[in-house]
């Protein structure tokens, strides 16, 4: 069979749907305008653990504009059914105005509509709520875990560990985050009889469906959900949270559809985060740095009402290095605050942080150069479950890394280097992540006139999928990219996964080429039964096709484009369903993308402010369908790692569980003056083992990396570890 031209996947294409951002046009979901619509805005409490004692909602009601206020005094019992949805987590999701219980600080009691934003924000303010409090629990370390940890062990690490001729013991901490995307999280919602429609901000168009169809009590069929466009998630669009269900019974109540738009501030505690962490590490080596042992002892926050774990934190120190001896102990610890989320590398970040932080320090204990000692325990095959690796390309993640880098010229001393006040260090990490894949559809149509339109209800916030499953489909079909239109983010189209994990590109990807590789060989077959085509009688394993035009691979001049085609057989289109789903059972390898990161920082002497000077990562992510979007997402990444390794930290008053840096000013992340010199580099190589595509996921692994590499950095620079993220200029003072 002859290849199919390849001449999108792998070009370095601008963003399909730029122009609508750039000139305003893309709609958000809080750009949606509906014909009668009003706006809905919540009452938090303002204690963080109680019950409501009293609610006076008579000075908002007597104000202009004011058509109701809902709270659990005068809200209908909704039924609040088992949602099917795989987003779902152990314990029960909080149940909006259904009783006068305050499980955190920031949680909603009320919501006003209005006729206008500015009478229900008015109005929200004169509401009056009496609590009997108590002192909530909110501080991580402080509390006791949850007697059910999750645990791992092979050989006994205990015992290795003993005899031992290196042994180091290390406790981590790392920070709430949140995620801050720059679109704030908004819900329109119109009935129509027993149907409802809403325009969300959400990574997965099914979910808000699901739960509303719970909450509501209604078929899932009867709930449609839009969203085109999101302005950046990192994960905490990934599931519904109350303020969706708080939207749809507000436009009930009043019989208007309702739009609510959450406040920066409510970011904090209406939707969900990444948890803060505390993790042990023991290990154990020879003098030659080979590991003999490690133990892993984690503790995560988690809500009181439903039980979060980040699903990878335990994978890397059961397989990234070699290491025959290890046990873990993952828990999490129940307070009073609201439910943690994934966010952006999700475990993975986490561990990477602890267990890399611990290898610099080994090669230090060592006098080891950090990437000598990795290379050292570099496994053979994944000894979590024995199986090979469908591929791991981290040497040459190492190699490239160090060589492009200029590791070799690193002073292995710390503290050695210094420019002027700065003391200048560098660092590096690996990175991993897991390749995942789930079941998808698409529906593409080719019309008479030789244009294409490929429609799945898979979404886009950020990454590129627009533009990357454009290049997929115009490869498949033979046609340039301007004749694909992509369209996405609507619960009408065929179903596709949630959009994260990195799961996209593999999983709709997939789908799409699926789906117009069958449309591509109707028309084929079209032609080479249609006696009066070029093509008549043709192999149809032997044709191809290239911008719109249908020809024999070996005999270009022999063909017709698919308009004429279609023209003459009186055809307006021709369509077709792709589909993909990972193959059933056990897989047979071990699949994840890889990567390691380099930094330089210089640290102030006096003051103990640092900066990172320049970065690289190499990542071994498989086929690299679009090489700009991939720098996107990978100087991206290194941003967000910096924020995570220097800035990021969310502060709680644990004496009523106010987050006291609820907004941009105070909670901080990376601006223009805190990027350096970022640089990505891909590993060439495909993986065929894991998808059609070859692809392997990037938009996670290249943050995992990041953190660490900064951190190891900074101790190479001063000499002091710190153990806990964000570094913070306090945290190096006296350097």
């Amino acid at each position: 069979m002859s290849p199919q031209p390849q001449a999108a996947v792998g070009a370095p294409l601008s963003r399909v749907d730029g122009r609508l951002k750039v000139t305003g046009r893309a709609m958000y979901a809080a750009d949606q305008h509906v014909r009668g619509m009003v706006h809905a805005v919540v009452v938090d409490s303002s204690v963080g653990r109680g019950r409501i004692a009293s609610i006076d909602a008579s000075t908002a009601l007597a104000q202009d504009g004011v058509l109701k206020v809902i709270h659990h005094h005068n809200a209908p019992r909704l039924p609040y059914d088992a949602n099917p949805g795989s987003l779902n987590l152990p314990g029960e999701r909080l149940r909006v105005f259904q009783d006068d219980r305050v499980q955190f600080r920031g949680q909603p009691v009320a919501v006003v509509v209005a006729t206008t934003l500015e009478a229900a924000q008015h109005a929200a303010s004169l509401v009056k709520v009496g609590y009997d409090s108590e002192r909530p629990a909110t501080d991580l370390a402080d509390a006791p875990a949850a007697d059910n940890p999750r645990t791992y062990a092979r050989g006994d690490a205990d015992q290795a560990l003993r005899s031992a001729p290196v042994r180091l013991d290390m406790t981590y901490r790392m920070a709430r985050n949140h995620h801050n995307a720059m679109e704030l999280h908004a819900t329109v919602a119109r009935w129509n009889g027993g149907t409802l429609t809403l325009w969300d901000k959400t990574q997965w168009v099914q979910s808000p469906r699901a739960q509303l169809a719970a909450d509501f009590g209604l078929p899932p069929e009867s709930i449609r959900v839009l969203s085109p466009f999101v302005g950046g998630a990192f994960g905490n669009a990934a599931r519904a949270w109350p303020h969706i269900t708080i939207a749809a019974l507000a436009a009930r109540e009043v019989g208007r559809p309702a739009k609510l738009v959450l406040t920066r501030a409510q970011l904090y505690s209406s939707v969900g985060y990444r948890p803060a962490y505390e993790y042990a590490v023991r290990l154990g080596s020879d003098r030659r740095g080979r590991l003999r042992a490690m133990t892993h002892d984690l503790r995560s926050e988690t809500s009181r009402y439903e039980t979060f774990v980040d699903r990878g934190v335990v994978s890397p120190g059961q397989m990234l290095y070699t290491t025959p001896h290890v046990s873990q102990r993952a828990s999490t610890v129940p307070l009073d605050v609201n439910t943690p989320t994934p966010m952006r590398g999700p475990g993975y970040a986490t561990a990477a942080f602890a267990i890399e932080s611990a290898m610099d320090e080994l090669a230090n204990e060592l006098g080891m150069d950090p990437v000598e000692l990795r290379q050292r325990n570099e496994p053979d095959n994944d000894q979590s479950n024995d199986k090979p690796f469908s591929t791991r390309r981290l040497r040459d993640c190492y190699r490239i890394g160090a060589r492009e880098f200029g590791w070799e010229r690193r002073n292995p001393k710390p503290r050695a280097t210094r420019d002027g006040d700065w003391l200048i260090g560098t660092g590096m990490a690996s990175a991993l992540y897991d390749t995942l894949r789930q079941p998808a559809q698409a529906h593409v149509r080719l019309n008479a006139d030789g244009t294409a339109r490929v429609e799945t209800a898979s979404s886009d916030m950020g990454p590129g999928t627009y533009t990357s499953m454009t290049q997929v489909a115009a490869d498949a079909l033979g046609l340039n990219v301007r004749n694909v239109d992509f369209r996405l983010g609507d619960t009408d189209m065929p179903p596709a996964p949630i959009h994260g994990g990195s799961l996209t590109m593999a999983s709709v990807g997939s789908t799409v080429q699926d789906g117009c590789d069958k449309l591509r060989r109707q028309a084929i077959e079209l032609a080479v039964q249609d006696q009066e085509s070029p093509l008549y009688r043709a192999d149809a394993d032997d044709v191809v096709v290239r911008g719109g035009r249908l020809h024999v691979a070996a005999d270009p001049a022999r063909g017709e484009t698919y308009r004429r085609l279609l023209v003459r057989n009186r055809r307006t289109h021709l369509e077709s369903t792709g589909a993909y789903t990972p193959p059933s059972g056990e897989a047979r390898t071990s699949m994840y993308a890889y990567g390691a990161v380099f930094a330089e920082v210089a640290v102030d002497a006096r003051l103990g402010l640092v900066r990172v000077r320049r970065m690289l990562g190499v990542f071994d992510a498989g086929r690299i369908i679009s090489p700009k979007l991939a720098d996107s997402q990978a100087l991206g990444a290194m941003v967000g790692g910096i924020g995570a390794a220097l800035l990021e930290h969310t502060v709680t008053d644990h004496r009523d569980g106010r987050i006291v840096n609820a907004n941009l000013a105070d909670y901080l992340v990376p601006v223009n003056a805190d990027v350096p010199d970022l640089k990505a580099i891909y590993v060439d190589g495909r993986d065929d083992e894991v998808d059609p595509l070859g692809v392997k996921g990037l938009g996670e692994v290249v943050l995992v990396g990041v953190a660490p590499a900064i951190a190891n950095a900074v101790h190479h620079a001063t000499g002091r570890r710190v153990r806990q993220l964000p570094i913070t200029a306090e945290s190096l003072l006296g350097i």
